[in-house]
């Protein structure tokens, strides 16, 4: 680090709050403060219009993050299944909160054969200092329901036409992800009560599940609606290398286990090898994998060099990447931020104030806040 890097950290540290970290980027230095901690493996992050969090916790958990402290647990979250990778997923704030009160949550849901994933809807009430989930609905339940206890997704995201797009990984059963008659292993489009958008690309097909979008993905865990390209973008988890980018496109099918880039945990080749006719390439990967999770675009006045830009959240490489986009959407670039650095993260948002927000997958799970520190 040169002296004239190292001046500016020292001048940015005196004005910096007890607890908060400093790092180096480009063009301008990053403050990360904990904002709480003690939660048990966080997994998902929406905000609400006025600004407060919502957080939920694997073991089934929802809390408020708001004036600076963590709510007790909402009431009326109903019980999920807690194994291995799976229990209270995502969370999201329908873009209509402020006047319904309508949150969406994915969890795993314990039924015949085990657990597969779920998809409700509930209103949050919140008043006296308190608050709960009231008309708790189910709107989608994966059938058939298996042992495994990994590959469960989930993501949800809402689309400017109010539909519901989530994602459903393969269960650990990556046939499943070339099935269109099964669930598993897709992206879904259902509407907000539950029904299917007639415009589906599989409806009315009597070998084919109304609700899936696109087909051929091993797990995703990151989603957004891209206002750039106006398109839903993913991003998922590959095996042993592979993990994607993609932008799932109706009835069209991302290649999970034909082909992909990587190979299996045992070092054998996954499928026919990264490409064959009828399978989609994504648009970024990663080899070595760095397990990723969360993944948002950048949008706020706190970092205008970002604007675009996608942020993912990883869990095996302990990193926040940033893939810089052109005016297009193409991914041209990836800068790794706080690499090692706070473990394992699970999710990644920006808040209305334009300052990004991160989950540590942990026992003792925080709430990281980074803010621009010059």
């Amino acid at each position: 680090m040169n002296r004239a890097v190292l001046a500016g950290l020292l001048a940015a540290a005196a004005a910096t709050p007890a607890g908060a970290q400093l790092f180096p980027a480009e063009g301008m230095t990053l403050r990360a403060e904990i904002l709480a901690d003690g939660l048990e493996h966080p997994w998902g992050i929406d905000f609400l219009p006025d600004g407060a969090a919502l957080i939920t916790e694997r073991p089934g958990r929802l809390r408020i993050f708001e004036k600076g402290a963590l709510s007790e647990p909402v009431a009326g979250v109903p019980e999920v299944a807690v194994m291995g990778q799976g229990g209270l997923l995502d969370v999201l704030a329908s873009s209509d909160f402020a006047t319904s009160g309508t949150i969406f949550l994915t969890f795993s849901e314990a039924g015949p054969g085990g657990a597969g994933t779920a998809v409700a809807s509930a209103q949050l009430v919140r008043e006296d200092g308190s608050a709960r989930l009231e008309d708790f609905t189910t709107l989608f339940s994966l059938e058939p329901k298996t042992e495994v206890g990994h590959h469960f997704g989930s993501r949800i995201v809402e689309a400017p036409d109010g539909t519901l797009f989530f994602s459903i990984g393969d269960r650990g059963e990556m046939d499943r992800a070339q099935d269109i008659a099964d669930p598993a292993g897709s992206v879904l489009r259902i509407n907000r009560d539950g029904s299917i958008p007639q415009d589906n690309p599989f409806v009315g097909r009597e070998d084919a599940a109304p609700e899936i979008w696109s087909i051929g993905h091993r797990n995703i865990q990151g989603a957004v609606f891209d206002p750039l390209t106006k398109a839903l973008w993913t991003v998922e988890h590959g095996a042993r290398g592979g993990d994607e980018v993609n932008r799932p496109e109706a009835g069209k099918n991302y290649g999970w286990p034909v082909i992909a880039y990587g190979r299996h945990y045992s070092g054998m080749q996954i499928g026919r090898g990264t490409q064959a006719p009828g399978y989609e390439q994504p648009l970024y990967y990663w080899d070595p994998s760095i397990a990723p999770s969360g993944m948002t675009v950048y949008e706020g006045s706190m970092f205008p060099e970002w604007q675009g830009d996608l942020l993912v959240a990883a869990l095996k490489f302990e990193l926040l990447a940033r893939l810089e986009r052109d005016s297009s959407g193409e991914i041209l670039r990836e800068d790794r931020l706080f690499e090692g650095v706070f473990g394992r993260l699970r999710d990644v948002e920006v808040a209305p104030d334009g300052a990004v927000w991160l989950l540590t997958d942990a026992p003792d799970g925080k709430i990281i806040r980074v803010s621009r520190a010059k």
